[in-house]
């Protein structure tokens, strides 16, 4: 008996606003709107309901061995950039008494860092589809850049050599760091060997390497104590934690999908024809990637804003202590690890969109919740669902961006457009210090303290309410099938060039593709 056919949709809408008002009206429908190719490259589009969630443990089970190895190699590295950058953050009123700065001064370091991430991104992610995704981050890693730098933070006598050090930490962070999304040459191979019902649940889980290494770095914080000069003990131990992953990442395989596309003849040769295949991806895709830029804006915002500065919000407005902030920030990131991995897992059935949307939307309900109780208990209850569902919705994003990526850059397009977003959210954490140090209200026992509450709020209801209307108007590609997509530039011959071959990218792909399939059956 044949499987019954699903109902006729319209064909997916052209132009920004078609496409912008279609979304909002397909966010509301509980079937999906899919594009299909037939043999003869012929598109039909129709509604499909979505498959029901399955058992995590059983979709776990469908990976192989090598598919935890991808998967394990890449949290981890993105655990270890996590505690790298959260080293500071969680710390800086230890490093404002150290160089006798202002709260304000220690976050320029942040936004240097995240600031020049996009350069070291740029360079690695085009080089991982270029030269495969092991050896451009075995270079950056092998060279033990990202601890080394750890090690001279705590070398620097003065705040100049201090913000020196910094800058050149985000520059090689940019390399091994991907959006949201885990690290940036490692998350792509993660996601892309992964069973495809299975992609909600490991990215969730994926991303929470981030949580995970904000965690460890606040435990490694209370371990300390709140002396002073014990912020270099933590840094230290990132060091190790660095390192430690670049050996690690030695040893690890090459991308199947990119040894595949070198035997068939599909990696190209030329450095002008990558740049060449490059430039038409971007005139052929351009809205889509304007559009992942301003949702990963959003996004920046949204977690830095949220996270990097509520340890000092503890600290100097609530009056807690090194030991009580700590604790209360382990429980926020324990909240983000669980919520991350329970509405990426969702988002496999209610929709990559609509599961954002709604965690954006219930964060900014629980402000009030989050900033106005005092004591640890509270503050750890409310940090807890804060971030439970701040970092739910950065668990959809691994995957939805890599769905929403053209096939053949999903290395660098993923990252590049993370790190451009990040960049534009840069001064989130030292805006955020700014207004609070200027603005006092009235603190514990009626003392005048630093605003950081009233700022936090109200910047994270407008980014929570601006990523629920971006991702509203936006596309939506859940189970798009890109496990035979062509890895890295493909190549461009010197008869397209000279014929000045206008099809876009996504046309050529699709059409190799389905040329390797064909030959892969016969």
């Amino acid at each position: 008996m044949s499987a019954p056919r699903n109902e006729p949709a319209e064909p997916v809408a052209s132009g920004i606003i078609p496409v912008a008002k279609q979304s909002l009206g397909d966010l509301f429908k509980w079937k999906q709107r899919v594009t299909l190719e037939n043999e003869d490259g012929e598109t039909t589009t129709e509604w499909q309901s979505p498959e029901p969630l399955k058992n995590p443990f059983s979709l776990m089970a469908q990976l192989s061995a090598k598919n935890w190895l991808f998967f394990l190699v890449g949290f981890c590295a993105w655990t270890a950039d996590a505690f790298d950058f959260h080293a500071l953050s969680i710390q800086t009123t230890k490093l404002a008494s150290y160089y006798h700065r202002s709260n304000t001064d220690i976050t320029t370091a942040i936004t240097l860092t995240l600031l020049l991430r996009s350069v070291g991104a740029a360079f690695f992610g085009l080089a991982g589809d270029k030269y495969g995704r092991k050896w451009p981050m075995v270079f950056n890693m092998c060279q033990i850049v990202l601890g080394l730098l750890q090690i001279a933070t705590i070398y620097s006598k003065t705040f100049q050599q201090f913000l020196a050090v910094r800058s050149l930490f985000g520059l090689f962070m940019g390399g091994y760091n991907k959006p949201s999304c885990g690290p940036l040459l490692t998350s792509p191979r993660a996601l892309e060997n992964c069973p495809v019902n299975a992609r909600g649940l490991m990215s969730g889980i994926l991303q929470q390497g981030y949580s995970f290494g904000y965690v460890l770095a606040a435990c490694a914080n209370l371990g300390v104590g709140g002396a002073v000069e014990t912020w270099k003990t933590v840094f230290w131990i990132a060091a190790g934690l660095s390192i430690g992953v670049g050996c690690i990442r030695i040893i690890f395989p090459e991308s199947q999908q990119f040894i595949d596309a070198k035997k068939e003849g599909r990696q190209s040769h030329g450095a002008g024809a990558f740049w060449a295949e490059t430039r038409k991806m971007l005139r052929a895709e351009w809205r889509m990637c304007i559009y992942c830029i301003i949702l990963m804006t959003w996004f920046n915002f949204y977690s830095h804003t949220s996270q990097d500065s509520y340890t000092t919000f503890m600290k100097t407005a609530k009056g807690m202590d090194n030991a009580a902030a700590s604790r209360a920030s382990i429980m926020m990131k324990t909240g983000a690890c669980v919520g991350g991995t329970i509405i990426g897992y969702a988002s496999q059935f209610v929709g990559r969109r609509r599961a954002i949307v709604v965690a954006a939307l219930v964060s900014g309900c629980m402000i009030p919740a989050w900033i106005l109780p005092q004591g640890e208990r509270s503050l750890s209850a409310s940090g807890f669902f804060m971030q439970f569902f701040v970092q739910g919705a950065w668990g959809v994003i691994p995957i939805h961006l890599n769905e929403l990526s053209p096939p053949a850059f999903r290395s660098s397009f993923p990252g590049i457009t993370y790190q451009l977003g990040n960049m534009i959210s840069s001064p989130s954490a030292q805006i955020v210090n700014a207004l609070a140090e200027k603005i006092k209200i009235a603190g514990p026992g009626g003392k005048r303290v630093d605003a950081y509450g009233p700022v936090m709020g109200i910047a994270t209801a407008i980014i929570a309410l601006g990523i629920a209307i971006t991702t509203s108007l936006g596309p939506e590609k859940r189970g798009r099938k890109f496990e035979h997509a062509v890895a890295g530039a493909v190549v461009v011959s010197e008869k397209d060039l000279e014929a000045g071959d206008d099809r876009s990218d996504t046309d050529k792909t699709a059409q190799r593709i389905e040329d390797v399939e064909l030959s892969r059956e016969k």
